[in-house]
């Protein structure tokens, strides 16, 4: 059973940055794939970013490509969504997931165990 904690959102004006962290306790954290989901007021909640067990494999959602880098330690048992250039189309609940595989997965449903997210808010 792995239990994910998110950390870092906040309120931040547009072209800040923000650095989210998702830390991972009570499993084999860097067994798992990770991946970074999003839930925008009114909107379902969409994928955002994963990165493969061993951090050599990512992939980004189009309307973060180059703005957003996900990024591993697994000595330390966490995650990074590092954002930059934020947009007020950022603004939502962050939530950190991982699938029960090694290799990075783009659906939600393929998600097995999911942090209580993160409020981002991007200010224009």
């Amino acid at each position: 059973q792995v239990q994910l904690v998110e950390s870092g959102g906040g309120l931040v004006q547009a072209g800040a940055s923000l650095t989210l962290r998702c830390s991972g306790s009570g499993g084999t954290f860097s067994s798992y794939a990770m991946g970074w989901f999003r839930r925008a007021p009114g909107k379902e909640r969409e994928f955002v970013a994963a990165i493969s067990w061993l951090g050599t494999s990512t992939s980004y959602a189009d309307s973060v490509k180059g703005r957003f880098t996900i990024s591993r330690d697994n000595a330390k048992n966490t995650v990074y969504l590092q954002m930059n250039s934020l947009k007020p189309e950022d603004t939502a609940v962050y939530y950190c997931a991982a699938p029960e595989s090694r290799y990075y997965r783009l659906r939600e449903l393929d998600y097995y165990y999911w942090g209580q997210g993160t409020q981002v808010t991007v200010s224009s």
